[in-house]
């Protein structure tokens, strides 16, 4: 089939179905424009736990699936590919979270959302890049507390509150791989533009920033600047919003957008096997009663402090 014939069957398939497309702003340009609702991971979980359709089709990475899997579980959650993973949450592993709850049972447990559905059933309260800052000063001020997994954006956090949280030792590896040396090179291309960055990239990179946000604090910040001119530090999926949102505007990224720098599972999204996992209602995200019903409690609490 031809793209416009993939992108007409889509539709067809998605209001015949009751189904609704979901995807992050790290997906290919054409997966964003096909999808219902697009958004980072706070407003994909906002809208997984508020939608109505029979079917949630999860255009992301695999425990954002988890995540509106929990949110719904009566609902059929597709995911067009389900090796489709993250660098970050597989830094934590369930088992080892669990050995240290065991070994320190003082500590509270804040985990980034960007984690498997077994360490968000161990933790105590979930975070995303969006809520994170809020969400930590919920929490009693001479708390213990153990943030997993990205050491990046916990160090972020402590900085930001005053916190002296223990970091687990994972990073995102897109962002954990940008270096200064990499901005500088930029900047000389581009002198006195804006640096906007995600906070899970390295302390040394982000004091050399003029905003640090989540995904969609950056859109929102470069959409509301007066500045026609920005370099900005995350996944070169989001370009396509911050395009759509601001036609009059230039972008720059590091790397000039090179693809091997960029989420290869996010990328594995794409029209064909939405297509297909719509079609066939396939692959569908099976999880444990249990799991879900112990996950569920820490990411509805999050929820409810947003």
């Amino acid at each position: 089939m031809t793209k416009e014939d993939l992108v007409n069957e889509i539709k067809r398939l998605r209001e015949e179905k009751n189904a609704i497309i979901l995807a992050h702003y790290y997906t290919l340009p054409e997966v964003q424009e096909i999808a219902d609702f697009v958004g980072d991971s706070l407003a994909l979980a906002r809208k997984a736990a508020s939608t109505d359709a029979s079917i949630i089709l999860f255009a992301g990475v695999h425990f954002m699936a988890e995540t509106a899997k929990i949110l719904n579980p009566d609902k059929k959650v597709l995911v067009p590919d389900m090796s489709a993973g993250c660098c970050l949450a597989d830094s934590c592993l369930a088992a080892d979270l669990a050995r240290f709850k065991e070994e320190h049972p003082d500590y509270l447990v804040l985990s980034y959302v960007n984690c498997s559905a077994a360490v968000k059933a161990l933790s105590d309260l979930i975070v995303t890049s969006g809520n994170a800052l809020k969400l930590v000063n919920t929490l009693p001020k001479d708390a213990k507390i153990l943030f997993t997994p990205d050491q990046n954006l916990g160090d972020y956090i402590n900085r930001q509150t005053g916190r002296q949280m223990l970091l687990w030792d994972g990073m995102c590896r897109i962002h954990d791989h940008y270096t200064v040396d990499d901005l500088e090179l930029v900047k000389e291309s581009y002198p006195g533009v804006q640096v906007v960055a995600h906070p899970e990239c390295r302390r040394e990179f982000l004091a050399h920033a003029d905003f640090v946000g989540s995904t969609a604090a950056m859109i929102n910040y470069i959409s509301e600047s007066p500045d026609q001119e920005f370099i900005v530090a995350t996944e070169s999926g989001i370009l396509h919003e911050l395009k759509k949102r601001n036609p009059g505007k230039t972008f720059h990224t590091l790397f000039n957008g090179d693809p091997s720098h960029d989420c290869g599972s996010m990328k594995k999204n794409n029209l064909e096997n939405i297509y297909n996992a719509l079609l066939n209602e396939d692959p569908e995200l099976t999880m444990d009663p249990e799991l879900m019903a112990k996950s569920l409690a820490p990411i509805q609490k999050m929820l409810e402090l947003s």
